[in-house]
């Protein structure tokens, strides 16, 4: 009786976990070490310059994370980003994206600083859009876990932006 309780509840946990996570319309693929942990489904850039070229070329705003492995904020926003569906699924079918735990030559994705974490959209254009920021006055591309409402808000901004100002 107790290996039979036992065994339907390891297969509640495996399908639990499965179902909570994206997969997006192609099917499951391969993680990709550039995500670093963000969405290990998603397609990442390698490089800025190869995100602003995909932005440009397929017609997408570009979301652009800084983060360093070694710091509590970026690892605790990194979780809560990776296991949300929704932005997950916004990211897969809507951006381009690219993390980076170094900063850039382009200083205009820190215009208020360089510190971690920091979310930065560009829009195929190549204009950073300094009017998406965060919650916070003192850190202004800054969003911490419990702020996911904001930031998704401000992708479907970003996504806007792009059919009305383009």
């Amino acid at each position: 009786m107790i290996k039979a309780a036992l065994s339907i509840f390891l297969v509640l946990a495996a399908m639990s976990s499965a179902f909570g996570k994206y997969i997006p319309k192609s099917g499951k693929r391969v993680p990709q070490t550039l995500s670093r942990g963000w969405g290990d489904q998603l397609i990442w850039a390698q490089t800025y310059e190869e995100g602003l070229y995909w932005s440009r070329s397929r017609g997408k705003p570009l979301m652009v994370l800084f983060h360093l492995e070694n710091c509590p904020h970026s690892q605790a926003l990194k979780k809560v980003i990776a296991d949300d569906y929704n932005i997950q699924k916004m990211l897969d079918e809507d951006f381009i994206v690219l993390n980076l735990m170094y900063e850039t030559t382009d200083k205009h994705l820190s215009p208020d600083g360089e510190y971690v974490p920091r979310i930065l959209f560009v829009d195929p254009s190549m204009t950073v859009r300094a009017d998406l920021n965060g919650p916070y006055s003192n850190r202004l591309y800054t969003y911490e876990t419990g702020d996911l409402k904001h930031l998704k808000r401000n992708m479907e901004t970003a996504k806007k932006l792009l059919k009305t100002e383009l």
